[in-house]
């Protein structure tokens, strides 16, 4: 790790804004709380987008699908919103746990994934599908990625430990 994100750390860790995260296991709870609200927002539309994309329900109109994806936009900025806070509460903690920095490397490849998606042809010939058509193979390969990277990010959120001492009572 580069010798300036020691001190970074440690500086953060002693900030108003950093005790405060940790004032009370009802706020931390709610924040938490707010985190798995955002993921299951992001995952229940992109999840289910992705899903008919790799021809799954073959019945519903990608186009239709594709109306919900703000739900999931909405659903990654409450989770930005509420990761960041969880950071700035234990930024040693999180600064120092490989789990951490493995979901956040999978988020950042997630970005780089759906910039396929609307960068690419993917996403054009997806919009123009109807009920019952079938995908193209550059966007089911995008639609697994997506699926892949966004449970590795549910997995590794999983893995990252518990510090239970941290929060007062």
């Amino acid at each position: 790790m580069p010798s300036f994100v020691h001190p970074f750390l440690v500086w953060l860790a002693a900030t108003k804004l950093s005790a405060l995260m940790l004032q009370s296991k009802w706020w931390w709870a709610f924040m938490m709380d707010m985190h798995f609200v955002g993921l299951t927002l992001l995952m229940g539309t992109i999840g289910v987008l992705d899903m008919r994309v790799l021809g799954f329900a073959k019945e519903l109109p990608i186009s239709g699908l594709h109306k919900l994806v703000p739900w999931g936009i909405g659903g990654f900025v409450i989770n930005v919103i509420t990761g960041v806070l969880a950071f700035i509460g234990m930024p040693l903690f999180y600064g120092y746990d490989a789990a951490f920095w493995l979901k956040m490397l999978f988020i950042a490849l997630a970005g780089v994934n759906v910039s396929m998606f609307y960068l690419t042809s993917a996403f054009r010939e997806c919009e123009a599908l109807g009920p019952g058509q079938d995908a193209p193979v550059l966007a089911k390969f995008i639609a697994a990625g997506s699926l892949f990277l966004w449970i590795g990010v549910i997995f590794l959120g999983r893995y990252i430990q518990v510090y239970q001492d941290t929060i007062n009572h």
